[in-house]
């Protein structure tokens, strides 16, 4: 089956709305407070998309993507609506150069335990709320071999766009659940073998590599927390052992993102 495509000449048809306002401060459809849809930007993250659980409602995009994603989109209903630049950048509200949406609504959140189950490294984050440290987590996550991410408290939306993009779309293929009792929904992973490793600057913590040697035939939960404070001492407290990224030239700590990188390759260098 091929793609049903639509052809769409004016910017304010109606059926357009789940990819307008892209940019609105209180009128995007990403808002889970109003449409509350996926949005996926660009080809590739589009690809992701419909390999992922998030089924597409709607695609909007250039006759070159269309071509580009041919193979892709065969068998999907939901429908191709076809236009050119210009009413493009009309509807969501400037130029696009990826040239193609997909909108998707929001499936049934996984639980922590749906996420546990079956995995052996887990990422688990406190209070990360920039957009685009938490695409890049879920991106470095898909890469190094993390199973699934847990989030804590105050973190920021995984389905907002930017974190999508910036995800390069692994936002919707890497599982994540958010706890529902920050930290004492911990518990759950070490209920289920999980070795709780807590990320910090501090000098007294073990080094990296070393936390990542013991705990090689383990199971293992990395935690990260925000920007600049990081962990509470609350989650500190609820882990098992800190653990440090030794740093040199009076530097204290990495971005958030690049520090759950480095943990990640360790842990993948380490395990079996």
């Amino acid at each position: 089956m091929t793609a049903n495509v639509i052809d769409v000449v004016d910017p304010v048809d109606p059926r357009l709305d789940d990819f307008r306002d892209l940019n609105s401060v209180d009128r995007r459809p990403d808002l889970p407070s109003g449409k509350g849809l996926v949005i996926a930007e660009g080809v590739l993250v589009v690809q992701r998309m419909l390999a992922s659980r998030f089924r597409p409602r709607a695609l909007l995009g250039t006759d070159r993507r269309l071509a580009e994603l041919a193979d892709d989109l065969a068998g999907v209903v939901a429908p191709y609506y076809r236009v050119d630049a210009d009413v493009m950048a009309e509807v969501v509200g400037f130029h696009l150069n990826r040239g193609v949406l997909a909108s998707a609504s929001r499936p049934t959140e996984l639980t922590v335990a749906q996420v546990l189950d079956g995995a052996r490294t887990v990422a688990v984050l406190e209070g990360v709320n920039d957009h685009e440290n938490l695409g890049s987590i879920f991106r470095n996550a898909a890469g190094l071999g993390v199973d699934g991410v847990v989030f804590g408290l105050g973190c920021a939306d995984p389905l907002y766009r930017r974190a999508v993009r910036v995800s390069m779309g692994h936002a919707l293929l890497v599982p994540y659940a958010w706890t529902e009792a920050w930290p004492h929904d911990l518990q759950i992973l070490r209920d289920n073998g999980f070795r709780l490793l807590a990320m910090t600057p501090d000098p007294p913590a073990h080094t990296l590599a070393d936390a990542m040697t013991k705990v090689a035939d383990d199971k293992a939960a990395i935690l990260v927390g925000a920007e600049g404070p990081g962990l509470t001492e609350w989650a500190m407290r609820a882990s098992d052992t800190r653990v440090r990224i030794p740093m040199s030239r009076g530097t204290d700590s990495l971005n958030v993102a690049t520090a759950a990188a480095l943990a990640f390759y360790e842990r993948a260098r380490f395990a079996p």
